[in-house]
């Protein structure tokens, strides 16, 4: 996503496909010394107290130097500001690769790079990423100092993984070039938005594109644990004319290729501040008939080349900086409510997300396994031809 692509398969075929760049690339395992000086080792580090406390955690991450990141867009999220501020109060220096590859893009990363230096040391993956991950055993178990106030549900128990911001689909519409901008999945069947409705990637990669055909599947008598009517509204809109295969990113918007886009609020919200002073008038609604709320979650590869780095950074993005800096890229945090209570949270910055009705709810992962299962069988029949 630079330009904003969300990150998926270039966002996956979530927006644009980025093939796994040179996943095998070489690269020999590293040499760092990730153990404190009473030989205590970052790797196996459960929390930061397993090291000698946030300050021992501090000195192994600087010794390493490096933190390796893939598939972090500057502009997702806000994560932009997030790199440089770690980077600043650290000192250590984070190089993103990929930064708009997919979530599976990620994992491939991780498998195939397993030992060499170039390998990724955290991740960000879509949930059901995650939980994929965690089953493969790609994971290392690390409960940041906030874990107790991820609410349940929202985390591993074995911390292998944990929720870190949100967000709800929405549709987003150029109101210079469509007439009456939809709001709602019932909208976009109608004639008049004929080869304008975008995802921002392909949803058997894409963590956000995955969630757009959940929310269709809401929107259409699907549930949680049935999102066979969500891949059914998309070939609909493929056999109506709506549906464009082209990947929705900030230069296809600006283009007038994908006029309308479904896809993260906060992503949405973030382009419409972006192209106000590109002359792009940019409507974001949350559909009222298929709301469907997600996470993506962080998580440490278990052989990070930067074990001291990785946790570090885990612990920056659970910081209340960190939460609030994702806050003011229209993203939820995790921890939105303890902050809150706490009188940490930039209320200034929560007050300008998007509205929404409800209480939202989360599919379990066993749900979440069943619906990639039925997209990977029968995503690519339902938008052929």
């Amino acid at each position: 996503m630079t330009v904003h692509l969300p990150r998926t398969a270039v966002r996956g075929g979530a927006l644009a496909v980025v093939a796994v760049l040179a996943l095998s690339a070489c690269g020999a395992a590293p040499d760092t010394d990730s153990t404190t000086a009473d030989g205590k080792n970052a790797a196996t580090a459960t929390s930061a107290a397993d090291l000698g406390g946030m300050d021992a955690l501090v000195k192994a991450a600087k010794k390493e130097g490096t933190l390796n990141a893939i598939a972090l867009p500057r502009d997702w999220a806000n994560y932009g500001a997030l790199i440089d501020g770690f980077q600043k109060k650290y000192g250590i220096k984070i190089e993103v690769e990929n930064p708009d590859g997919s979530s599976q893009d990620e994992i491939n990363a991780v498998t195939s790079r397993k030992g060499q230096d170039r390998a990724p040391d955290v991740l960000d993956l879509g949930s059901s990423f995650a939980l994929s991950a965690a089953q493969q055993g790609l994971l290392a178990p690390y409960e940041v100092a906030a874990f107790a106030d991820i609410p349940q549900g929202q985390k591993d128990a074995q911390g292998r993984w944990y929720n870190d911001y949100g967000g709800y689909i929405s549709i987003g519409c150029d109101a210079k070039r469509v007439k009456t901008c939809p709001t709602t999945f019932a909208d976009l069947l109608k004639p008049q938005y004929k080869g304008q409705v975008a995802l921002n990637g392909n949803p058997t990669k894409s963590g956000s594109a995955f969630g757009g055909v959940y929310a269709a599947a809401l929107a259409n008598g699907g549930s949680f644990d049935d999102i066979q009517p969500g891949l059914d509204f998309f070939a609909e809109l493929k056999k109506n004319g709506n549906y464009t295969p082209v990947e929705s990113t900030p230069a296809t918007v600006e283009k007038g290729e994908t006029p309308i886009s479904i896809d993260w609020d906060y992503l949405n919200a973030g382009y419409a501040d972006e192209f106000t002073s590109k002359g792009v008038d940019w409507k974001v609604s949350v559909p009222s008939d298929g709301q469907f709320s997600q996470y993506y979650s962080q998580a440490i590869n278990k052989d990070a080349p930067h074990p001291a780095a990785a946790r570090l950074w885990q612990e920056y993005l659970y910081s209340a900086e960190g939460q609030n800096l994702w806050l003011a890229g229209y993203a939820r945090p995790v921890l939105m409510t303890a902050m809150d209570q706490a009188g940490t949270l930039d209320k200034t910055a929560a007050a300008k997300l998007p509205e929404v009705s409800g209480t939202p709810a989360f599919p379990t992962e066993d749900q979440q396994s069943k619906a990639k299962t039925v997209l990977a069988q029968g995503w690519a029949k339902a938008v052929s031809g």
